[in-house]
């Protein structure tokens, strides 16, 4: 469900009221930001709300909040959030963060990813296949120290001692940071930052609570990223390491982590308009960027995203229909795909709703208009607008074509057609495995290959992408394309096309590993009479992506520049430094307890319960409330968490979250934990390019309903002894 105080959106309402008054004015811009921790000391937290210091939070060089807060790796290659909550490294994190590790371990029999997964000590704690635990140990604005030296460089020469400095710095500060430790530096914000990250990892993780599907995805797709939520998106991980504490790979010998922090939960809720705070992992932010770009993404990248994902997943359900053991094995990628699915149509229709790209380039008029006032900034600046605008037309002068050959074909959803397009290739490059090493390898890489392709999304696909071609518009066609149908009417060539697909999906002729990698056997002429269409669809595509990645290297090498200078003059101009954009490491935001008006005549509270969850009961997924939760709420029997005669579930805040911090713990101003991120709504959407403040909103699970769900309805209380938990439920659920 889920994926800079100085944002371009606020930035330009200040410029704007500064460009009406002759007077200089202050103006307070709505809370916004995902900000490093070096950056948390600057805020103003004490006023909003924060209770404790901000060293509390994160100490350089001691202990804090911060400490307990790690990365959660998935084995399928995306990653969540995650916080200590006991010294025997007990982990909260997301259901859906955990949810690759349940399906991995789920069979036909025992389908935790379904009926969820219950440890009753540590000895049948689950192992979480491929997972892995990133704890960040310190954080640094290393930007002077890289860029020393480089004052009255420029080009190569200040290219070349930005990454002598950098190698310097990351092998002087490795050696001190010492074994178990990875130091890296990393350039932000096309190098208007570079940030160093001292970091450990762990390897071995294990599932302890997941509640079943029916509480941890209740809602299922028609919920997610709409408020009302009434989700229990939650589970309990645990750490652990070899006898010696040191970072090793799953063993029965290992044992618990002991975690430098852990949180401490609070029982007392939280009240609307209450100051919270939220440590997490966003995953990545562009929020710096030109109208251009902000064009491409609403009008070509998004909306071809969301096609090209609707596309895959029917295909993967289809072919979940062939049996109940292919169900399980592909839901967790349906789930992640109608996720991002929904998320790039919210991004869309978020950027629409704000007129963004009309206000990024009014705000880029007040900028020209800046460097127009001074010799220096025309200087400095002044060809940067119109080189961004000269590079950009030519570059994205054939935006949709280019958007479809990218990822045309694909490993992922053309396995098996890859496979013949890289054969094709190496024929006719020259480039074929000569040695019987490499070719045993290529072998076994084909094989490999096609015992996980699942024809019919191969076939479904295969037709998406023609489609998607010849639906290009007049000026972008993709030629080879237009070639093999050419003359036919659009049913002829539909038809065609899905003759084509099937033949490369399911026909005999490319059906075993043994065919494939004979293809590797023929020269290029052998090739072309065997499969004539095939060799010149492949060629084309060879030819057209060849001719891609040359135009975006050169767009690459000439836009990085542009865009620090850009972000750099920005940033002059209104007199701030921008908090980075996000790029999946440690973040610090905060905001308040805050409910929304979606559109005109509506407005959202920001609390739901059980009994609303209830409310939603139909009796079918993914709107089955389980029996023993109306039998809870029926006799009220809620131990420590109820209020007002129900459990709270779920709550808003105005927190700027995004992807990669599902999991992550919210906080009340005592730094203690009273709830877990899980989604955004969907109106906040978009905000990967910029943050609206009046649509915004993080949605969280309040922890009571994560401690009643574990003790009550999951019989698990025994997980709950180990951790910190502090007062007797206090506030009433806000229900109106």
């Amino acid at each position: 469900m889920m994926r800079i105080k100085l944002h371009f959106f606020s930035t330009f309402l200040l410029i704007a009221m500064f460009a009406l008054s002759s007077v200089s004015i202050a103006v307070a811009v709505p809370d916004e930001g995902m900000y490093t921790p070096d950056q948390i000391s600057r805020l103003p937290l004490k006023k909003k709300g924060l209770k404790i210091k901000p060293i509390d939070i994160y100490n350089p060089n001691g202990v804090a909040i911060a400490d307990a807060i790690m990365r959660v790796n998935i084995a399928s290659g995306g990653f969540g959030t995650g916080e200590f909550v006991s010294s025997n490294g007990l982990i909260l994190t997301n259901h859906h963060v955990g949810f690759d590790a349940l399906v991995s371990a789920s069979t036909p029999e025992k389908d935790y990813a379904k009926n969820g997964y219950k440890a009753d000590s540590l000895a049948n704690e689950l192992p979480a296949k491929g997972y892995n635990l990133l704890l960040t140990r310190r954080v640094e604005d290393v930007t002077a120290k890289i860029l020393a030296g480089t004052e009255s460089l420029s080009g190569k020469e200040r290219s070349d001692l930005i990454a002598k400095n950098l190698a310097e710095l990351e092998k002087t500060e490795g050696e001190k940071a010492g074994k178990g430790s990875t130091v890296r530096v990393q350039s932000l914000n096309n190098g208007f930052f570079y940030y160093l990250y001292e970091t450990q990892t762990i390897n071995d993780v294990r599932v302890v609570y997941a509640p079943p599907q029916n509480i941890g995805f209740f809602g299922g797709d028609p919920d997610n990223f709409e408020w009302t939520r009434h989700t229990g998106d939650f589970t309990f991980l645990r750490a652990y390491v070899a006898p010696d504490g040191s970072f090793a790979e799953y063993s029965p010998d290992n044992v618990p982590y002991k975690p430098k922090k852990h949180l401490t939960i609070s029982l007392g809720g939280v009240d609307a308009n209450e100051f919270v705070f939220v440590l997490g992992y966003p995953g990545g932010t562009t929020r710096y960027r030109e109208s251009q770009s902000v064009d491409y993404s609403q009008n070509v990248n998004f909306p071809f995203l969301s096609r090209y994902l609707t596309a895959w997943s029917s295909a993967l359900q289809k072919a979940g229909e062939e049996s109940e053991e292919k169900r399980i094995k592909l839901q967790d990628l349906v789930f992640s795909l109608n996720n991002s699915i929904k998320v790039y149509e919210g991004n869309v229709y978020a950027i629409n709703r704000a007129d963004f790209v009309s206000r990024r380039k009014a705000q880029e008029a007040l900028f020209a208009e800046w460097i127009k006032g001074n010799p220096q900034r025309e200087a400095k600046y002044g060809n940067v607008l119109q080189n961004l605008e000269r590079i950009s037309k030519d570059f994205y002068a054939s935006s949709a074509r280019d958007r479809v050959l990218r990822t045309f074909p694909s490993g992922g959803t053309t396995p098996k057609f890859q496979l013949i397009y890289n054969a094709i290739q190496a024929v006719a490059s020259g480039k074929v495995p000569a040695a019987e090493e490499d070719r045993s390898e290529k072998k076994k890489e084909i094989e490999d290959t096609l015992n996980s392709a699942e024809p019919v999304v191969e076939s479904s696909m295969l037709k998406f992408f023609f489609k998607a071609a010849a639906d290009l518009p007049d000026g972008q066609k993709f030629q080879t394309a237009e070639d093999l149908f050419k003359g036919m009417s659009d049913a002829e060539r539909r038809k065609a096309e899905a003759e084509m697909a099937e033949k490369i999906a399911a026909g005999d002729q490319f059906n075993s590993a043994e065919k494939i990698f004979g293809l590797y056997s023929m020269n290029l002429d052998e090739l072309k009479n065997k499969h004539p269409k095939i060799v010149e669809l492949v060629t084309g595509l060879a030819k057209a992506r060849a001719d891609i990645n040359a135009a975006t290297a050169k767009f690459n090498s000439e836009i990085e520049d542009l865009r620090l200078r850009y972000q750099q003059g920005m940033a002059e101009m209104t007199g701030t430094t921008p908090y980075p954009d996000a790029n999946a490491s440690l973040r610090f935001t905060y905001g308040e307890v805050k409910g929304y008006s979606p559109r005109e005549a509506v407005t959202y509270t920001p609390f739901t319960t059980l009994r609303g969850t209830i409310d939603k009961d139909t009796g079918v997924f993914p709107f089955d409330v389980p029996q023993k939760l109306k039998d809870l709420q029926r006799s009220g029997d809620f131990g420590k968490y109820g209020s007002g005669g129900t459990v709270p579930v779920n709550f808003l805040a105005t927190t700027d979250i995004i992807g990669g911090n599902s999991g992550s713990p919210i906080l009340n101003g005592k730094g203690e934990q009273v709830g877990i991120v899980f989604d955004g709504n969907y109106e906040g959407l978009g905000n990967d390019i910029f943050f609206n403040p009046n649509y915004g909103r993080t949605i969280a699970v309040d922890i009571r309903y994560v401690l009643f769900v574990t003790e009550k309805f999951g019989d698990a209380g025994w997980i709950l002894d180990e951790m910190t938990i502090k007062g007797n439920q206090a506030k009433a659920a806000k229900v109106e």
